[in-house]
């Protein structure tokens, strides 16, 4: 298979293979669509190839709108104005976005046969902007776990080694950007669900600033620290993918000389696994190469919270006592744990968070960005009963509710990708963009792929 660069050097004016075609980048891709060297009907056929190839072994997808997709792409192929920067650009959703005519079921038995009458709006807005939607992704049920295991529809494998969890609950998502069956997806993150499978699975994931992407027609976990995010291959992808779905412009930028970069050791980096440990120091060296000014911090205190269980119970209630056979059991006893919580104890988790919110300004009066592993340890063995160690360093950014994104930072011995999180102040997510877009053309992560 031809490299990219040669690719893009030998595109113009030819006729190009489906196998180069999922290698491209949505920014490439794009460039290539409005030069009319590639129609938005190739590009999808070529993904939909990929995913009749693929999707036994890494079960990724729990829908494909074959149909639907081959439609909108022909109908894209017709227009000579582009619709917008996603025009003619194949990608798919976690299986919680609300998509007209097409199944979403969260991954439950309760929600199987269930098909939403209108889109999301952040769909809305995704298809506004030019993007055909090949279908519906695999995740843990109701995303209320981190494994990729707990789902009606079967495991979410790794693309890298099939033995191995995808992280959750946002799986199929990271799974299907890094196995090229689509450009780009969505996920959703309320304890790391994007960043922990983007981190496992060796591609860019992004929680925006909390209540930057609107939620409505997307069914919720716990709606105080839920926040719908892309899924990319590249840190540019990902600008364009917010840029649509937040209704505002994102760019990238590689100069980083004048930003401080926080260091939050305490906690972040206690305990870590020693190829986590030497990557991370490694992609901090990285960063101060490059010009960005290190120095250690320390964060305001984050107290755990009870809101999740209280929050899943409220929206579970209505269908939990007549349904519980058709949740996964897993689910069953996570929902079940919101009845421990009293009201004092919620009460004191919102106010907490709301505290913790304000309270993170003054840590950005000091710093620009701050930088942390993404889990303390690579991805796990599917079956393994891992604890909840491996979100021990993205929930802290639920609760703070501020940008964070996980990109790759290496691999280990045995070939599996490990990540870093950049997260920047409310609203800051241009900031995220420049360190992470300078960190990933520095270190080249992003050109190894499973099967290569």
């Amino acid at each position: 298979m031809p490299s990219r660069r040669e690719f893009l050097a030998a595109s113009a004016g030819v006729a190009l293979p489906p196998a180069s075609l999922i290698d491209l980048t949505i920014v490439e891709a794009a460039r290539l669509i409005r030069k009319r060297d590639v129609s938005p009907s190739g590009l999808t056929r070529a993904c939909l190839d990929r995913i009749d190839e693929l999707n036994k072994k890494f079960n990724a997808f729990i829908t494909v709108a074959s149909d639907q997709a081959m439609a909108a792409a022909k109908q894209l192929d017709s227009e000579r104005t582009p619709r917008g920067p996603l025009h003619g650009i194949p990608i798919a959703l976690k299986d919680l976005y609300d998509t007209e005519g097409i199944r979403t079921t969260a991954a439950s038995a309760l929600l199987a046969g269930r098909v939403p009458t209108r889109d999301a709006t952040v769909v809305k807005r995704l298809r506004e902007a030019g993007a055909i939607i090949l279908g519906k992704l695999n995740m843990d049920e109701f995303a209320y776990n981190f494994t990729g295991e707990a789902s009606h529809f079967g495991v979410c494998r790794n693309p890298w080694d099939n033995r191995y969890s995808p992280g959750g609950s946002s799986g199929g998502s990271a799974v299907a950007v890094a196995a090229r069956m689509c450009f780009a997806s969505l996920g959703s993150d309320t304890g790391g669900s994007i960043r922990l499978p983007a981190s496992f699975c060796g591609v860019v994931g992004l929680k925006p600033t909390y209540g930057l992407v609107p939620l409505d027609g997307v069914i919720p976990l716990a709606w105080s620290l839920d926040h719908a995010g892309p899924m990319c291959r590249t840190v540019a992808d990902t600008a364009v993918m917010l840029s649509a779905m937040a209704a505002r412009p994102y760019k990238t930028s590689s100069d980083v000389r004048k930003l401080r970069v926080g260091v939050p050791r305490p906690v972040f980096f206690d305990a870590l696994a020693p190829e986590v440990a030497k990557s991370i120091d490694s992609a901090i060296k990285v960063i101060e190469r490059l010009g960005g000014q290190v120095r250690d911090v320390t964060l305001p205190r984050i107290e755990p919270t009870v809101i999740v269980r209280a929050e899943a119970l409220a929206y579970h209630r209505q269908y939990l006592p007549a349904n519980e056979s058709r949740y996964q059991p897993k689910i069953v006893g996570e929902i079940k744990e919101g009845e421990k919580v009293s009201a004092a104890d919620y009460a004191y988790s919102i106010r907490n968070l709301h505290e913790v919110r304000q309270s993170i300004a003054s840590t950005f009066e000091q710093v620009d960005l701050l930088v942390t592993p993404t889990a303390p340890e690579p991805p796990f063995l599917l079956g393994s009963n891992p604890d909840f160690r491996f979100l021990r360093n993205t929930i802290p950014f639920n609760i703070l509710g501020i940008p964070t994104m996980s990109i790759p930072c290496g691999f280990t011995e045995a070939g599996l990708p490990l990540g870093m999180q950049i997260s920047g102040p409310m609203n800051g997510e241009d900031r995220v963009f420049s360190l992470a877009h300078a960190y990933e053309r520095a270190e080249g992560w992003i050109n190894r792929r499973p099967g290569a």
